[in-house]
């Protein structure tokens, strides 16, 4: 003989769920996070009659996780990691999407981390999901409001992020690890690492460098690029300085494509961190040690191209330059305006970015494209495994 029914439950998985119409609500559809009927109907009458106060005295209105989740997408379809956002959410929404925003804090996150941790994802992941929840959780508490002008939630609960001690730290490149790296680097990589190196500019910057951005400054003989906001992490104008090195990769690639400074083959590109870039990686680690007479650091078994950009930092530290000058050159965020310069600030913000590649030796940060994987090649040659475009007379001159 079958369990009894009981109207407005249905189960599924082995779990309760409500699957109610409710006149002045709507329909009305959560897990009850049991498999007992007795609890789950339980359960319910509490639910309806919340429902009935929230209706007769203006009471604060239950929304699930689920739907501020939506909510929350919806509101932020402008946002660059809305992408990794929904993927985390999507993940979540398994173990939280019924809950109750009032029932969604720590204590009953725990399950949820607990089996992403044991199927081996990383506590850095994990903290990504959890600065969503935590974000979404603020909102409903600050901002969001129902039909009666109350927030969603009366409180955010504190969301603690997970400890990260095996957090990957930055790893800048010394010069030669620089050349072994950059020699295993196809032609265009090879190209952009350098002049990403040489700039401070994040991937997608590089990735995404336009003609139209360049602007030219006949009295120095140089130019600069402006990236808009749109293209910039921090949502403000950066101004890209560049040094004799830089210089020269732009020239070297001038008049290859109508639109981008940077492509293979002719085509766009999408990123740098791919299948080239780890294979790379993985050539240049395996010839640290015969090259550079060390064992191979871990930092520089898993070299990111980001570290292109601490690199970049280090250097320009190492050899004094101001911390404001630092920051305009990385291009981060600052009380100043950093969009309007002189031709004596750029000037200055020039010779600043020179001197990473001012060597005391014939180690040059460019002299590495000028050997294949453990081959000499002509000079007239840059890149390595895919490497073969004549260089621009002036990179020569810049670099040896």
């Amino acid at each position: 003989m079958g369990q009894k029914r009981t109207p407005g439950l249905i189960k599924r998985g082995g779990v309760w769920h409500v699957d109610k119409w409710i006149k002045g609500h709507g329909r009305l559809c959560e897990s009850t996070g049991t498999s007992d009927l007795d609890e789950a109907a339980h359960l319910l009458n509490r639910r309806l009659a919340q429902l009935r106060e929230e209706h007769v005295f203006g009471r604060r209105a239950d929304h699930s996780f689920r739907q501020a989740a939506t909510k929350y997408l919806n509101e932020h379809t402008h946002k660059r990691s809305l992408e990794r956002d929904a993927r985390s959410l999507k993940s979540l929404d398994r173990e939280i999407g019924d809950l109750p925003l009032a029932r969604v804090h720590q204590d009953s996150l725990r399950p949820h981390l607990s089996k992403r941790l044991a199927e081996g994802i990383s506590a850095g992941t994990l903290n990504r999901d959890l600065a969503v929840v935590r974000r979404i959780l603020i909102l409903a508490a600050r901002a969001w409001r129902d039909e009666q002008g109350m927030t969603w939630l009366e409180t955010a609960p504190l969301v603690r992020l997970l400890p990260n001690d095996g957090a990957r730290r930055p790893y800048p490149l010394t010069r030669e690890e620089q050349q072994l790296l950059f020699s295993e680097l196809e032609g265009h990589l090879a190209r952009m690492a350098l002049f990403k190196v040489n700039t401070g500019t994040r991937e997608q910057e590089v990735v995404q460098l336009r003609w139209e951005w360049e602007i030219a400054i006949p009295d120095l003989e140089t130019s600069v690029f402006l990236i808009p906001s749109a293209q910039v992490k921090n949502k403000t104008d950066r101004v890209v300085v560049l040094n004799d090195v830089a210089k020269s990769v732009i020239d070297s690639v001038r008049g290859e494509h109508p639109e981008f400074v940077f492509t293979r083959a002719s085509k766009p590109l999408t990123g740098m961190n791919n299948s080239g870039w780890k294979a790379a990686r993985r050539r240049a680690a395996a010839r640290y040690e015969e090259t550079l007479k060390a064992p191979c650091p871990n930092g520089f078994r898993r070299i990111r191209v980001h570290d292109l950009k601490h690199t970049f930092g280090r250097r320009l530290r190492a050899a004094c330059v101001s911390f404001e000058d630092r920051q305009d050159l990385l291009g981060h965020k600052s009380a100043r305006i950093t969009t309007h310069y002189s031709a004596a600030e750029i000037t200055t913000l020039i010779e600043a970015a020179n001197k990473v590649c001012q060597e005391p030796s014939r180690k040059s940060p460019a002299l590495l494209l000028l050997r294949s994987a453990g081959t000499h090649v002509s000079a007239e040659k840059i890149g390595g495994k895919g490497g073969n475009r004549t260089l621009d007379p002036g990179i020569m001159s810049a670099v040896l």
